[in-house]
């Protein structure tokens, strides 16, 4: 790659300096100083051109050609195979009309160099030939345009009931991820109580949230739809994950949403790509700051026998942390207790016992 950079920048390098020398011949001509008005760098500017053109079509296939498995990277999701089919295809019409407008751009640069006694045509207008380049990519756009909007219709379109569901929400400079428990409901959450703990606001006052678990990996199940609700705590971030072809802005205020379905799980990508430690992610894709490169979390897809095991083995985030049922309604502490599995704490005991007694002295 680094080759190749020098490569074409030595190539720039050279036709500046010609650009230098024709200016000059050019000066020289109006000064009077040179009675030849034409000389042979418009040929040799001609020449350059073509040499330009060939050059940089070739090293572009060749770049493309042997690196295309570094920026195509594998299709995880069954959404993602819509998306890539309309990414090539806007990739070959577009492709296609590039090079050869950038044929008839330096052909026409060499077949029309200046030379002694040619005479410019002067060539005002052609209806036929404006017509033409005006309906034919009108038309051939508003295909793809209307293709990728059907498509996106589709891909944000309201997941399945039974998608399993995520929420993921960005700060500067970490992802946070939350998902519901044995009921199947994420609790609310309330920013005006996010603390160096409840990093997410969990509001205790919903009592959907008493089993919420908040892990350290996101683990998602093969073959089953996956919903994240998407959310940003500071600044403007984005969830990427592109194994899986997904990407959806996290905005401060304004909840967003992504559904997808995994179609390989992590041990079927390492056999797939030869690499035993490889590893899906989700990073952000904004610039949201100077920590922005941190942003980097963990996605395991499993299968899903493995995927319901490792959830029905998670600990609800209030059982981790019995000091935040200070934070629960006084009619819902036995709830809560029950519903994140905390029956047997000994530090939940202590600290409803202790508030037993401080109600029982408010009595008196």
């Amino acid at each position: 790659m680094f080759n190749a950079v020098v490569i074409i920048g030595l190539i720039l390098v050279a036709i500046i300096l010609f650009t230098l020398f024709r200016v000059s011949t050019l000066v020289d001509v109006l000064k009077g100083n040179s009675k030849k008005k034409v000389t042979k760098s418009n040929g040799v500017n001609a020449g350059l051109g073509i040499v330009f053109l060939i050059g940089g079509l070739l090293l572009f296939f060749i770049y493309s050609y042997t690196e295309f498995d570094r920026y195509n990277l594998p299709l995880a999701s069954e959404h993602g195979a819509v998306t890539d089919q309309l990414f090539w295809v806007t990739m070959a019409i577009t492709g296609i009309v590039f090079v050869i407008t950038q044929i008839l751009l330096f052909g026409f640069g060499w077949k029309y160099r200046y030379k002694e006694g040619n005479q410019a045509l002067f060539y005002p207008d052609n209806n036929k030939l404006e017509m033409m380049w005006t309906i034919v990519p009108a038309i051939v756009l508003t295909l793809l345009i209307f293709s990728g909007w059907r498509a996106w219709v589709s891909i944000t379109d309201k997941a399945p009931d039974e998608a399993e569901v995520v929420e993921v929400m960005g700060y500067q400079f970490a992802w946070s991820v939350r998902y519901p428990g044995k009921d199947k409901q994420l609790g609310d959450f309330d920013f005006r109580l996010i603390d160096a703990e409840n990093a997410m606001g969990m509001d205790f006052k919903d009592k959907a949230s008493f089993d919420d678990f908040i892990p350290r990996e996101i683990h998602v199940p093969k073959g089953k739809p996956v919903k994240f609700n998407i959310r940003a705590r500071d600044v403007i971030h984005s969830v990427y994950a592109p194994h899986f072809r997904l990407q959806m802005n996290a905005v401060p205020g304004m909840p967003t949403t992504f559904w997808f379905t995994p179609t390989k799980s992590t041990q079927d990508m390492r056999e797939e790509t030869g690499n035993p430690e490889f590893n899906y992610e989700l990073v952000c894709n904004k610039i949201c700051g100077k920590g922005h490169f941190a942003m980097r979390y963990l996605i395991v897809v499993d299968e899903p026998a493995d995927y319901y095991k490792w959830y029905n083995e998670q600990q609800a985030w209030l059982a981790k942390n019995p000091s935040y049922l200070s934070s629960v309604p006084q009619h819902l502490k036995e709830v809560a207790i029950i519903s994140s599995g905390m029956e047997n704490n000994p530090e939940v005991q202590a600290v409803t016992g202790l508030e037993e007694e401080e109600e029982m002295v408010g009595a008196f």
